[in-house]
Formats: C-alpha cells, sequence, structure tokens
C-alpha cells in the first residue's frame, strides 16, 4: 500500500496512483544535495603511491651509502642507520628545537638565529611523542612532502585538467637534483607543505585560507614573505567572481555591489598575514640582541651573505667554479649553482612572456635575494621551491611526451650522485 505525505495546509492529500492534473498544486520535490567530494581524490592516491615509491628509493640510497661511502675507508662496521640524514643544516635545526636560540647568550654560538622557527617548533612538538629527534625530523619531512606533492599535483592539473599533468609535476619534483632534501630533515618540505596548499586556496579565491597558510609558510622560511608578495598581485590581477542564481536558493537575495565590495576589502586585509609571523620574529631577535636583524647578519657572519651587486656575485661565483680556487666538491657546488640561476632567469623570462605575473614576482624575489650576495649559494636547492618550474615541465611534457623522457634522463643520474654526497658526509666538500 503506497505511503502518501501527510497533507499540507490548505491542499488536498494526492494519492500516489492518482493522476495529477496540470493545475494541480503539488510542488517539485526537493533536489537531494550532492554527496560531498572525497578528500582524496583517485588522482591524488596515485601521487601518493609515487611519493612512497620515491621514498622507498631515498632510503635505499641512503641504507646503501652507509655500507659502500663510509666516512673512513678501511672502516669494518656502517655507520648508525639514521647517519646519512644527520648532516649540515639538521644540526642547526635540531639545536634550536632542542636548546633554544641563544644557550649561552646573545652574541654566541653558532650563528643559528639565520633560521626561522617554524620547522623547530614543529619538531619539537612531534618530540613529546617521537623521543628521537632524527626519527621525529624525517616523520615532519615525510608527512609535509606527501602534502606538499598532493598540492602540486593539484596546481597542476588547474591548467590542464584531466591530462596527467600533475602526476608528472608531482615526479619531476620527487626526481629533481636535490630531492634528497626533501626526505632530510630540512625546511623546504614543510616550507612546500605550507606554501602550495596556501597557492591552492589562492586561485580558488579562499584568501583567508591562503593567508593562514601562507602565515605559516613564513614561520619556516623568509621566502614565505615572496610567497605573500605574489598573493598580494594575484589578488590584484583576479577578478571578482560574482555569486550567480544557479548557485543559490531563491530564497537568498543576490549580493549587491556594496556587499561584494565589502567582501573585498575583507578578503585583502587577510593578506597582512603572511607577514605578522617574521615580524614576530624580528621583534623576538630585538628583545634578545636588540637587532631585529639579527637572523641576516648570521647569514653574513656564518655563510657570506653580503649584499653585492648582481653582477658582481656572479662574477664571484663564476671564479670559484672554474678557477681552481675551491676543492672539487665545493666547485661542483658553485657550478651547480650558477646553472640553477641561469634555469632561474630563463623560467621568469617565459612568466613574463605569458604575463604570469604572481609567479613571476615569486620567482624574481627569490632569484634577486640569492643572486645579491657575495657569491651564489644553495641556488640549487632553491628549485625545489620554484613550482612554477615543475607545473611548467609537466605541462609542456604533455604536449611533447619527449621532454618527460629527457628529463629523467638527465635528472636520474645528478639525483643520486647528489644524494649519496649529502649522505656520505661530502656535501659541502
Amino acid at each position: 500500500m503506497p505511503i502518501s505525505a501527510p497533507p499540507s495546509p490548505g491542499h488536498a492529500p494526492v494519492r500516489a496512483d492518482s493522476p495529477v492534473r496540470a493545475d494541480s498544486p503539488v510542488r517539485p520535490a526537493p533536489v537531494a544535495a550532492p554527496p560531498p567530494a572525497p578528500r582524496l581524490r583517485p588522482a591524488d592516491r596515485e601521487v601518493l603511491w609515487l611519493y612512497l615509491l620515491t621514498r622507498v628509493a631515498v632510503w635505499t640510497t641512503a641504507y646503501c651509502t652507509r655500507w659502500l661511502f663510509p666516512a673512513s675507508g678501511d672502516a669494518r662496521v656502517p655507520a648508525p642507520v639514521l647517519a646519512p640524514f644527520e648532516h649540515w643544516d639538521w644540526g642547526h635545526f635540531l639545536n634550536i628545537a632542542r636548546d633554544g636560540y641563544f644557550p649561552e647568550g646573545p652574541g654566541e654560538g653558532d650563528n643559528r638565529e639565520a633560521f626561522f622557527p617554524g620547522l623547530p617548533l614543529v619538531l619539537r612538538a612531534v618530540h613529546v611523542l617521537i623521543p628521537h629527534w632524527t626519527v621525529a625530523g624525517l616523520l615532519v619531512s615525510l608527512v609535509a612532502g606527501a602534502v606538499a606533492a598532493v598540492a602540486l599535483a593539484r596546481i597542476a592539473e588547474l591548467h590542464l585538467p584531466g591530462s596527467g599533468a600533475g602526476r608528472r609535476a608531482a615526479l619531476f619534483l620527487l626526481v629533481s637534483p636535490c630531492a634528497v632534501f626533501l626526505a632530510a630533515g630540512y625546511s623546504e618540505a614543510l616550507f612546500l607543505a605550507l606554501a602550495l596548499p596556501a597557492w591552492l586556496a589562492a586561485r580558488r579565491q579562499r584568501w583567508l585560507l591562503a593567508s593562514v597558510l601562507a602565515a605559516g609558510a613564513t614561520t619556516v622560511r623568509i621566502s614565505g614573505l615572496f610567497l605573500a608578495a605574489a598573493l598580494v598581485v594575484l589578488f590584484l590581477t583576479t577578478p571578482t567572481t560574482p555569486t550567480t542564481p544557479t548557485t543559490r536558493t531563491s530564497r537568498t537575495p543576490l549580493p549587491t555591489r556594496r556587499d561584494e565590495g565589502t567582501s573585498r576589502k575583507r578578503d585583502a586585509a587577510w593578506l597582512v598575514l603572511p607577514g605578522l609571523p617574521a615580524l614576530l620574529y624580528f621583534w623576538y631577535l630585538y628583545g634578545r640582541t636588540g637587532d631585529p636583524m639579527a637572523w641576516k647578519h648570521a647569514q653574513e657572519r656564518g655563510w657570506y651573505r653580503h649584499f653585492r651587486a648582481p653582477w658582481e656575485a656572479w662574477s664571484q661565483t663564476w671564479h670559484e667554479a672554474f678557477d681552481h680556487t675551491q676543492a672539487t666538491g665545493y666547485a661542483a657546488q658553485f657550478q651547480a649553482d650558477l646553472l640553477a640561476m641561469v634555469l632561474g632567469l630563463l623560467l621568469l623570462g617565459v612568466l613574463v612572456v605569458r604575463r604570469r605575473w604572481p609567479e613571476a614576482v615569486y620567482l624574481a624575489l627569490t632569484l634577486w635575494a640569492l643572486g645579491t650576495s657575495y657569491w651564489y649559494m644553495s641556488v640549487a636547492r632553491s628549485t625545489l621551491l620554484w613550482w612554477p618550474l615543475w607545473v611548467g615541465l609537466a605541462v609542456w611534457s604533455v604536449r611533447r611526451r619527449w621532454v618527460a623522457i629527457a628529463y629523467l634522463c638527465l635528472v636520474a643520474p645528478l639525483s643520486t650522485v647528489l644524494a649519496v654526497t649529502f649522505m656520505s658526509g661530502r656535501w659541502a666538500g
């Protein structure tokens, strides 16, 4: 027996088996809301599987490096399991997380104030659950790298939806020459895990979320301020998407021009958030040292990041790379930084020609910061943070199939050599 709904006031009940007249006042059946989209789409899962496979490759390289490239040529016992990841900047992040910035007082120590507090704070929080510091650092990078890979893939898919460009962008990043730093306890993975979702949110005009995530990125690296500048340009060059009647209920009034203007101003106000973490860190340094730019002066003392004209920095780096003034290990790093700078300038030119102004601003500020010191340092590592590079390569490889093959054949040996160099403790000479 059919079950009929109770009659509404002023209307007779309608039987399920009775014909409905054209003039009967039957209200249309409500339209069911679409089910919520899954947080992880099939394409995201493919990227995560790819990420896991590349992590297995990194860990395999680390295991082999312990046995084949010991610190001493006549060693009979390999280095500890985690030793390949306990080099260089990891020591600074560990010291900050464990002992703070000035355990011996301002003006003393190892210039650790050059590093922003985001990663040490996260590391200290994870250490509450993971007692081993190195394991905690590797876990942070492992989770952050997964988030970054998925976000990068989604950004690439915005350019060529359904083309597989997202998987390619993630792959190109994960096998890039300096990809080992995404696996170690360094700040690159955590920065990307905040910066790339911030960019993705901004592309979708979710400015509050983008600003909060960018603020998190600023706690990790000074590059967060470059990201903030790019977000401002993106905001200014993105037209407001009006709300159409088809996306609203019939009882909801359409927004007026005044309402849209108020919303626009509110979104613009959120964009100041990314600068606050840097200001707080500068304020902290001023309170401890009397110098709000102590982080910059620490970089100058420890890493020769004194300001020089761009052509002077290029000339000095070229001299160190090719005039046999440095050990071969250092010279090779200078050569890699020169090549990365050329690549960055070419990418900047492409972005300007294509009028990708927000990405161009981010890259231009990055290149200026890296290219105006005494000599180039960590420019090759910085390519990990140039998401327009990986997105552009992915889009290009979709349109030209040979690009992916050529890229993988070129970077696979470089990635392996640089990973072994870092894990064996020979990165800095």
